[in-house]
């Protein structure tokens, strides 16, 4: 959504708002909405049938599968963190290379939005004449008709989700553009009263939302909001909003949901990750006693080799019934885009990697790398772990100095020998990257609760307070640990702890414990900086964030520290595009201008 006055024919779906590119979601799979793009539909004469609905619905997801999109979640959620710095032939990409040295300005072109406000503007533009349809349809249902509306009001709350992440204030309007007489320059409205509308909007519609999709359709379950998306959504707002009771309410009924749809699996004999033959009739509780009971996908231990788990969660969607017990939303992407004429995963072939490059525009940071090669006084990867941490592994390659997680097929660790050694199966061929973009699972959701709890404890050593704190600090402290022995390369299913309760009995350990094992577990995912600013906004200060960003830039560090002391800094400036065109947008103060100008 451009701040201006649209001038093209918004009358003719010609324009981006409608017309669906052939290529569309599930790719491979003819149980979703291949259509071919609209042209030149009369607006009037478009909404007449069901199918018109789903054909919008899919445009909304093919949004989000651009590369335009996809990258701005990777470098908003991590470019500016100690994850990522330059990578192979950086210094051809001058938004890029500024923004990871914190140089940035508003005429950054990363700084643009316009891709997101597109994908709100076409669920709006659904939530607009979709009720009409089914007046008139008699084969669109009300249940399904309900169902559409909690799925784009979903997408469209997770997409300015991202925008107050990364903007702080942002224009926010539930009205479908599609008429040249309409204004668009409204100015910001505040961070804190977007999150409430987007609460509102998504506690509004939850239970209109598809609980479960047929096991026949098993990528519709990750690939499409559901209730357990919107329920994730809503876990991690109220965590924004400091609101840590609902939040841990929103958790549980996602939480619930796995184990469910694990106990299902279990009954059915379905393959869950470990080598087996699932294990008919054993509980949740038994067959993930790894997990302290929780569904996270698990290597197959009886040979000693975690790279499954990778597999079944970063690359391949051969196993996505396994995978749906931990992911809960995904941007999905075909495994053999070439085969297929589908679209590959173009922001992960570029940012991250290929075949032909190894390392992509973006690579780990020296401190990730030296992190990953540490035998002692690690910050990251807990000493106690020695060798043992598959995540050291899965998610940079420490040779290459390039990000793994998404990039390679797979990664094999044998964990037979007391430093485990790690094959990394080829690469995804330039081009042809089918990784899916994962943007809620489940160990998020366990970690996110874990920090409500930790938020919900009293500060002091006093015995009262000690008291008070014990039953929180268990839970929390459960839930990290039942992450982290998912992640030991230890081929039993009984091992020794990494984590040692008894090193967390405060509130600051264990805030740092929660902090810790997120980066670890979510490392490249785009998350990150989101956490430090989440982090940043509780605390009122920028110490943590600052000393995240300053790790990476050498000697550098010093101009970070002095840029970032600043709370208005830790987010982008709004594009001097958007300035000139929207004069209702006011400048973030950290920035001048908003011209060639980048800090004050």
């Amino acid at each position: 959504m451009k701040s201006y006055h649209i001038s093209n024919k918004m009358k003719s779906i010609a324009c981006a708002l409608l017309a669906v590119p052939a290529a569309l979601l599930f790719t491979g799979c003819s149980d979703f909405l291949e259509l071919e793009p609209r042209n030149e539909i009369v607006l009037e004469s478009f909404w007449t049938e069901k199918a018109d609905v789903d054909n919008i619905v899919a445009g909304c997801y093919s949004g989000l599968l651009s590369n335009a999109c996809i990258q701005r979640m990777i470098i908003w959620g991590e470019g500016r963190s100690e994850n990522l710095y330059v990578g192979l032939n950086t210094n051809q990409n001058a938004d890029l290379l500024n923004l990871l040295n914190e140089n940035i300005t508003a005429i950054n072109g990363y700084t643009t939005w316009v891709d997101f406000y597109n994908v709100i503007n076409r669920c709006n533009t659904v939530l607009k004449y979709a009720p009409g349809v089914a007046a008139n349809d008699p084969g669109y249902t009300d249940s399904e008709l309900n169902a559409t509306i909690a799925e784009m009001i979903g997408l469209r709350s997770l997409c300015y989700f991202y925008l107050i992440r990364t903007f702080r204030d942002v224009p926010f309007t539930r009205v479908a553009y599609t008429d040249d007489d309409q204004r668009m320059d409204l100015p910001a409205t505040p961070f804190n009263q977007v999150l409430d509308s987007l609460i509102i909007d998504l506690e509004s519609v939850r239970d209109m939302a598809v609980k479960r999709y047929p096991s026949t359709k098993p990528k519709y379950q990750s690939g499409r909001i559901t209730q357990d998306a919107i329920n994730a959504m809503l876990c991690e707002m109220y965590l924004w909003k400091q609101d840590y009771d609902r939040c841990i309410q929103y958790a549980d009924l996602v939480i619930e949901s796995k184990k469910l749809l694990a106990e299902e699996n279990l009954r059915s004999g379905t393959n869950l990750g470990r080598g087996g033959t699932g294990g008919r009739g054993s509980s949740v509780s038994e067959y993930y006693a790894r997990t302290n009971g929780y569904p996270l996908t698990q290597a197959n231990l009886s040979q000693g080799s975690y790279g499954n788990t990778f597999s079944t969660l970063f690359t391949f969607d051969d196993d996505i019934t396994t995978a749906n017990q931990e992911i809960i939303f995904q941007l999905v992407f075909d495994d053999d885009p070439r085969a297929t004429s589908m679209p590959a995963n173009g922001a992960v072939n570029s940012f991250y990697g290929n075949a032909s490059v190894n390392r992509g525009l973006i690579a780990p940071s020296d401190y990730i790398i030296e992190e990953t090669g540490k035998e002692k006084s690690r910050e990251l990867y807990d000493d106690k772990n020695k060798w043992m941490d598959a995540r050291m592994y899965e998610n940079c390659n420490k040779s290459n100095q390039c990000v793994a997680k998404y990039v390679y097929r797979g990664v094999s660790i044998n964990a037979s020998t007391t430093q485990p050694t790690v094959t990394y199966t080829s690469a995804w061929t330039d081009g042809q990257v089918g990784s899916n973009w994962i943007i809620y699972r489940l160990s998020d959701i366990m970690l996110l609760k874990a920090e409500a709890l930790t938020q919900k404890m009293r500060e002091g050593v006093e015995q009262e307070t000690m008291d008070y704190n014990k039953p929180l600090l268990e839970q929390a402290f459960s839930l990290v640990n039942a992450v982290n022995k998912r992640s030991v390369c230890q081929p039993t299913q009984s091992l020794t702890d990494t984590l040692s309760a008894g090193d967390y009995q405060t509130k600051v350990q264990m805030e740092d414990l929660v902090l810790r094992e997120r980066h670890r577990e979510l490392m490249f995912e785009g998350k990150r900086w989101y956490d430090l600013v989440r982090l940043s906004r509780r605390t009122g200060n920028t110490t943590t964030l600052t000393a995240a960003a300053m790790k990476k830039a050498g000697t550098g560090a010093s101009l970070i520290q002095n840029k970032l002391s600043k709370m208005d800094a830790i987010y982008l400036p709004y594009n001097n595009d958007e300035i000139k065109v929207n004069h209702n947008l006011v400048q973030n103060p950290a920035f001048q201008s908003g011209e060639n100008s980048s800090y004050e």
